[in-house]
């Protein structure tokens, strides 16, 4: 072989490699092309999966904040319906109070008043000898009708009429006409003890009416949200 037959196929073998060489780095390029685009893809997969998360975990932060703001304006609406409830009926306690004002202020019906106050205490304790208190006021009031409420007291109870000692160094709170702006006061009745202090009825005017809106309060609810 000549030097012209060898040249020519050290050419061949340079093109044969050369060619291979060409077709392993095309080979290698789109795989690495086609590496990276998958890269690429799980990339933005992945973001697109953190965008989604951080949208939802935005969207429940925003229904919770709403879920919340909607529970607070319902407690408030609440409160303030139950506040307008409350000043209502006090007000409708003012006004009977001033309603049991006027019948103290009428001397007749309020030495009935009292009368029957004593004896409804006095069935209550159903004691032999009791310790009366009233208002300062009311003492002659009060000891004017002593025998016909213990007279009362003793035919419905089918017993011996009481002993019934009244109070002349402690009383009652005054009336409002009489007493201090900012002190206690008592609209009228009175208050009954056993003689050694262990029983107390108290059978004043205002805890009978507080009685009375203690029972109706559901009953007066009612009707304020029905209304």
């Amino acid at each position: 072989m000549n030097d012209t037959d060898v040249s020519k196929q050290i050419q061949q073998m340079v093109r044969f490699i050369r060619q291979e060489a060409e077709e392993k780095a095309g080979e290698i390029s789109v795989s690495a092309e086609e590496e990276f685009n998958i890269e690429k893809l799980q990339l933005v997969e992945a973001e697109k999966k953190k965008i989604r998360q951080e949208y939802e975990r935005k969207e429940k932060q925003v229904d919770v904040r709403k879920k919340i703001e909607y529970s607070m304006q319902l407690n408030a609406s609440r409160i303030k319906v139950l506040q307008a409830q409350d000043d209502l009926v006090n007000k409708m306690k003012e006004d009977a109070m001033k309603e049991l004002l006027n019948i103290s202020s009428n001397h007749h019906e309020y030495r009935n008043l009292l009368k029957e106050l004593v004896v409804q205490g006095l069935l209550r304790l159903k004691e032999p000898a009791v310790l009366l208190r009233c208002r300062k006021e009311d003492h002659h009031n009060v000891e004017s009708v002593m025998h016909s409420a213990k007279n009362e007291y003793a035919s419905k109870a089918d017993v011996h009429e009481p002993e019934i000692l009244v109070d002349h160094t402690v009383y009652l709170p005054p009336s409002p006409s009489h007493g201090d702006e900012h002190g206690q006061i008592c609209h009228g009745g009175v208050v009954l003890a056993s003689r050694d202090g262990k029983i107390v009825f108290e059978n004043t005017v205002d805890a009978r009416l507080e009685v009375v809106f203690r029972k109706k309060l559901p009953e007066i609810r009612k009707l304020l949200v029905a209304a």
